[in-house]
């Protein structure tokens, strides 16, 4: 018995070191067998990875939604990697077979709204506009704000398709976006035909529920209609720099303020656009442009207080040429927006009209010569001082001019009054898909009426969704 116990421990420590010699009895022919098949296994392995690499890459490009984002902020323009889009967003699922199913997103929008005046004699002093042009405060009350049903998908490799569908507190639905666009053309180069916003300034290719206030500025509003939209063709250059650098033109219908439908069979509506921008250091980045649009109008109804504070009908025709310069900058701590970042922007847009004015239509008719030169501006600033908390602030202006209307300049007087306005801002965001906004305004658009406005917002977002612009 004492001598199997050593005899055994030393058999189990030898066996160790025989299971190590065992290769070295291998034949050559068996070593060269093996390394032929390493090699084999290598080969493999390195034409499957260069496969998964081609079909990630066929992936991201079928799975794109917009121009090529800049950071982790936007699709057009740079941006440090956290700087954020100015709402939250939900990114769409990419790759694979789902690439070509349509991303599907809903974003529901209510609102409360308190005005000391009545919002169903809303004007902007000194301006004339369309008389079913969507300015003011909307109605008191509560209402369905306007809500976005969203639609997009990769068409082939060489297209992709969206569509945004707006629907309205009185019931009515429209299409804000219908649009095909390319996804391989190379070069930096992107087409978009259909029906989009303009990519003029910075908030006009933006949609309602991206904006840091409820309402869009003054100037927006006076010289834009609000928002600019447009059936037509957009073509737009992304420089291969390192400086940010993208060019823009577009040729469209004219169907919106300031042109007007009119059938033509050429363009109605030209823009070219021009934006630049980078970081500085690792907190902070910037973007600023300069858009010109010009739009054709054939009897297009205005609506204006003449000389005796009535109000008439006016009916222009000729061109207008609207001139933006923006400018954006965002701070955040080491690139890091999750819990505090600041972003201060602003705009200044100056529109020329020229051309002839009939005044009171259907009444006088009296037919004279019409040019009027008019802007307007506002500045912001938005600070998250908590990761779900904001703050905002909002200053505008606008200057009508002194417009000439020729023969009928004794019937149109002008006051030359400026309307301006001053709106606080403070929103809750629970998640990235929820929003709760609470605003305060004092608008004085109209000479002598102070219109004290408090809104009451909600904002969810359902499904897929994008990521939004810088």
């Amino acid at each position: 018995m004492h001598k199997l116990l050593p005899a055994s421990l030393a058999l189990a420590l030898a066996a160790p070191f025989g299971a190590m010699a065992t290769p070295a009895s291998e034949t050559p022919s068996e070593l060269e067998a093996l390394r032929q098949e390493v090699q084999a296994m290598r080969a493999a392995y390195e034409t499957r990875l260069q496969a998964l690499e081609q079909r990630l890459k066929a992936a991201e490009a079928a799975s794109v939604t917009a121009p090529p984002p800049v950071a982790a902020a936007a699709p057009t323009a740079p941006a440090p990697s956290a700087l954020p889009a100015t709402t939250p967003a939900i990114a769409s699922s990419g790759g694979g077979a789902n690439a070509f199913n349509p991303s599907m997103s809903l974003i529901l929008s209510g609102l409360y709204a308190r005005s000391s005046q009545d919002p169903a004699n809303y004007a902007i002093g000194g301006f004339a506009l369309p008389a079913r042009a969507e300015v003011g405060p909307g109605t008191r009350g509560f209402s369905l704000a306007e809500s976005e049903l969203s639609l997009a998908a990769s068409i082939d490799p060489w297209l992709r398709g969206a569509a945004n569908i707006s629907l309205h507190p009185d019931d009515t639905v429209a299409v804000e976006e219908a649009y095909v666009q390319t996804t391989s053309l190379g070069y930096g180069l992107s087409l978009k035909a259909g029906r989009f916003f303009s990519a003029v300034g910075y908030l006009n290719p933006q949609h309602a529920h991206t904006w840091d206030f409820v309402d869009n500025p003054l100037a927006y509003q006076a010289l834009l209609g609000t928002q600019y939209g447009d059936d037509g063709v957009q073509l737009h250059w992304l420089a291969p720099t390192d400086q940010y650098i993208e060019l823009g033109a577009e040729l469209g219908r004219g169907r919106g303020y300031p042109g007007s439908d009119t059938g033509r069979n050429g363009a109605g509506m030209t823009a070219l656009t021009a934006h630049t921008g980078g970081d500085i250091g690792d907190s902070q980045s910037w973007r600023s442009g300069l858009s010109v649009l010009s739009a054709k109008a054939n009897n297009q109804g205005l609506m204006a207080t003449n000389a005796a504070g009535n109000s008439v009908t006016n009916a222009f025709s000729g061109s207008t040429r609207v001139w933006v310069a923006d400018a954006v900058w965002k701070w955040a701590p080491h690139g890091n927006a999750t819990r505090t970042y600041f972003k201060l922007q602003g705009e200044y847009l100056r529109s020329t009209r020229s051309g002839s004015l009939v005044y009171d239509v259907g009444n006088a008719d009296s037919l004279g010569a019409y040019r009027a030169v008019q802007s307007g501006w506002y500045l912001q600033g938005v600070y998250q001082f908590l990761p779900q908390w904001r703050v905002g602030l909002r200053t505008e202006r606008l200057d009508p001019g002194t417009p000439d209307y020729g023969l009928n300049s004794a019937l149109l007087a002008s006051s030359g009054y400026r309307a301006h306005k001053n709106s606080l801002m403070f929103d809750f965001n629970p998640s990235e898909f929820s929003r709760l906004r609470l605003q305060f305004a004092q608008d004085r658009a109209r000479a002598g009426l102070t219109d004290n406005q408090l809104f009451l917002q909600y904002q969810m977002s359902l499904g897929a969704h994008g990521a939004h612009s810088y």
